[in-house]
C-alpha cells in the first residue's frame, strides 16, 4: 500500500518503508529504539506529512508544532489562493512594499532558474494560467488573439526585485510560486529540523526531501508513479546524501480540459503551460527531478517538462548531482548528472 500525494505532485512513499502502517490519525509507530512520529496535514493546497524518529513523544510533538508554525508563517507570504498573502497583494497592486525577505529570496531564486532554462520556467506565468482557467471544461479553450495578450504579460525579466521592494514593469502582470514554493518549504522545514539535530526525517510538503536514514538503518524510499490508466509505481527511488530531495510535475496534475481519445494521446490542456507558446506542454506526463534540495528539484521538475529533452542535460549539470525521470506516457527515460541512459 502507499501514501499518496496527487495534487500537482505524484510521489508516492512506501508505508512498509517507512514501518508504519496506513491509516488515520496515526502519531507515531516504533522504529528501532526511538518512535516514528507523524504530522499529516496541508500545504499550499496539497496534502502534506512529516515524520521524525525521536525516543520523546511530547518532545516529538513539540517539533512538529514548530514545523506547522513555520509552514502556516511561508504560506501566509507565498499562497496565491489566499486573498491576504504577500504574493496576493503583489498581483493585485502590481508592487509590494515591505516585502518580507523570505519572498524577496525567492523571487531571486526563481528568476536564477529562469535563467537557467531560458525561460522554461518562469513565476509570472500566472496571466496565462487565469486565461486557461476561465475556458475551464472540455470543447472550450482561449483565442489565439487572447494567448497571444496574456503571453505578452509573461516575462520574468520585468520583475523589479530590490531590498523591501518588489514591483511589476507591465500593468496586468502576475505570478504564481506553484512550481518552486512547496520545495522551498520542505527546504526550510527541514533545515528547522536539522537545526534541532534531527537526523532521521523525512519530509514531504508536496515535495520529498530527507534528512539521514530510516531508523532501520537504510535509505528512504520513495516511489514515482504511473499517470492514470497505468498501474502500480513506476519506480522507487532512494534518497541519499547527494540528492535527498525528489519533485515531480506531472501533466495530470490539473487539467482545463478533460484529456481527449486515448490517455497515451492526450489532447487536453493542463497547468504545465510553456511561456513561449502559451499552450500546455505535451513532452512528457511527468517530469521527476532529485537533488539537493527540494527547492531545486521543484524548479527543475517545471522546467524540464517545458524543455525539449536535448536540453535537460545542460540544466541537470548546472546543479549536479541531479537526476531526472521523464516518464513518457507509456514508459520512462532518465538523465543522470547530464548523461542520457
Amino acid at each position: 500500500m502507499t501514501v499518496t500525494l496527487n495534487r500537482r505532485r505524484f510521489i508516492a512513499i512506501s508505508a512498509a518503508a517507512l514501518g508504519l502502517s496506513v491509516g488515520a490519525g496515526i502519531r507515531g509507530a516504533s522504529a528501532g529504539t526511538g518512535t516514528l512520529h507523524r504530522w499529516n496535514g496541508t500545504a499550499l493546497g496539497a496534502r502534506a506529512s512529516i515524520l521524525l524518529h525521536h525516543p520523546d513523544a511530547g518532545r516529538a510533538q513539540g517539533l512538529l508544532d514548530e514545523c506547522v508554525r513555520e509552514i502556516a508563517r511561508l504560506e501566509a507570504m507565498f499562497s496565491i489562493y489566499r486573498a491576504d498573502s504577500a504574493l496576493s497583494y503583489l498581483n493585485r497592486d502590481g508592487r509590494l512594499d515591505g516585502a518580507p525577505l523570505d519572498l524577496i529570496h525567492l523571487l531571486g531564486e526563481s528568476r536564477r532558474f529562469s535563467r537557467l532554462s531560458a525561460g522554461a520556467f518562469d513565476i509570472s506565468v500566472q496571466p496565462l494560467f487565469a486565461l486557461h482557467a476561465r475556458y475551464r471544461g472540455a470543447g472550450e479553450k482561449p483565442s489565439a488573439a487572447e494567448i497571444d495578450a496574456a503571453r505578452a504579460l509573461v516575462d520574468y525579466r520585468q520583475i523589479e526585485i530590490s531590498t523591501g521592494r518588489i514591483a511589476f514593469a507591465r500593468p496586468g502582470m502576475a505570478l504564481t510560486l506553484n512550481g518552486i514554493a512547496q520545495g522551498y518549504i520542505t527546504d526550510r522545514v527541514a533545515e528547522l529540523l536539522r537545526a534541532r539535530a534531527m537526523g532521521e526525517v523525512l519530509v514531504n510538503l508536496g515535495e520529498v526531501r530527507g534528512l539521514g536514514q530510516h531508523p532501520s538503518g537504510r535509505p528512504w524510499h520513495v516511489g514515482l508513479e504511473n499517470p492514470p490508466g497505468h498501474d502500480g509505481t513506476l519506480r522507487r527511488i532512494e534518497l541519499n546524501e547527494d540528492s535527498p530531495a525528489v519533485a515531480t510535475s506531472a501533466a495530470h496534475g490539473h487539467w482545463f480540459g478533460a484529456p481527449r481519445g486515448r490517455f497515451g494521446a492526450p489532447r487536453g490542456r493542463h497547468h504545465l503551460l510553456d511561456p513561449a507558446s502559451g499552450a500546455s506542454a505535451m513532452r512528457h506526463a511527468s517530469v521527476s527531478v532529485c537533488a539537493r534540495n527540494a527547492m531545486t528539484a521543484d524548479a527543475l521538475s517545471t522546467a524540464l517538462a517545458i524543455l525539449p529533452l536535448d536540453r535537460a542535460a545542460d540544466c541537470l549539470q548546472a546543479v549536479a548531482p541531479a537526476t531526472a525521470y521523464f516518464t513518457a506516457w507509456d514508459g520512462v527515460r532518465s538523465v543522470r548528472h547530464g548523461q542520457a541512459v
